[in-house]
């Protein structure tokens, strides 16, 4: 049996309370997903959809966790404490966390092995730049990305390989189905069996059928589109 895509809505910085909430309860509104669904709201946001997405198929996910469960971390947020706020999912190592924060692959390992250990799935995010990609590096820079980021105990089912080509982030391109194809398949040798490699990357709902189709791809980290329901809603059931 083919396993259900993974889609996963990164809202990033984007959602107050009435706006979040309405997004939700548009999503809930919808027939039943084919594919495994995923949002993953501001912190701000968690305790409110985390009321309303109790009961349903949609899990909660965050953006970001720190490496330690508690202490003096002022700012911070412990994969223990969105564990406890009804979170199963938390995204890790963003290109826009390596790029703003300076994250580096070590802290994104620690990060996720903390999220491991708090019973979250941690969704690591790998992926070049266009100076990288131009250059033919794409190969070795998510080849080092991956066995940087990647805990050792991480396994099909409590961890997901998300791949963001940094160049097609917010930027309206794409990468070319025989692009993601390559790269998902160069991923597919260094993760273990059955672990779900995402692809992310200006997704939407014109390109989401053929992306979702190419080989080696699990699902989609969607992030500017899931904003807009009816396009997230149609990215799901492209499938």
């Amino acid at each position: 049996m083919t396993q259900r895509k993974l889609i996963v809505g990164n809202w990033k910085m984007n959602g107050l309370q009435a706006d979040g909430l309405q997004r939700t309860t548009d999503m809930l509104s919808r027939p039943a997903s084919k594919s495994d669904i995923v949002l993953c709201p501001p912190f701000t946001l968690l305790g409110l959809l985390s009321n309303s997405l109790k009961q349903t198929a949609i899990k909660l996910g965050a953006q970001d966790c720190h490496t330690e469960p508690s202490g003096a971390f002022t700012g911070n947020i412990s994969g223990a404490m969105l564990k406890d706020i009804g979170c199963s999912y938390v995204i890790l190592g963003h290109s826009e966390r390596r790029q703003y924060h300076l994250e580096t692959d070590t802290l994104v390992r620690s990060k996720a092995q903390a999220a491991i250990t708090a019973g979250l799935i941690p969704i690591i995010c790998v992926g070049e730049t266009d100076t990288e990609r131009s250059a033919g590096q794409q190969n070795d820079v998510v080849s080092t990305q991956i066995k940087g980021s990647l805990p050792d105990n991480a396994h099909k089912d409590n961890c997901v390989i998300a791949y963001e080509p940094v160049w097609a982030i917010g930027t309206g391109k794409t990468a070319s189905t025989a692009d993601i194809a390559a790269m998902h398949a160069h991923i597919r040798t260094l993760v273990p069996a059955g672990m779900k490699i995402l692809y992310g990357g200006s997704v939407k709902a014109a390109n989401a059928k053929e992306i979702l189709s190419t080989p080696n791809v699990d699902g989609a980290l969607v992030g500017g589109a899931s904003l807009k329901i009816d396009e997230f809603s149609a990215i799901a059931e492209a499938v």
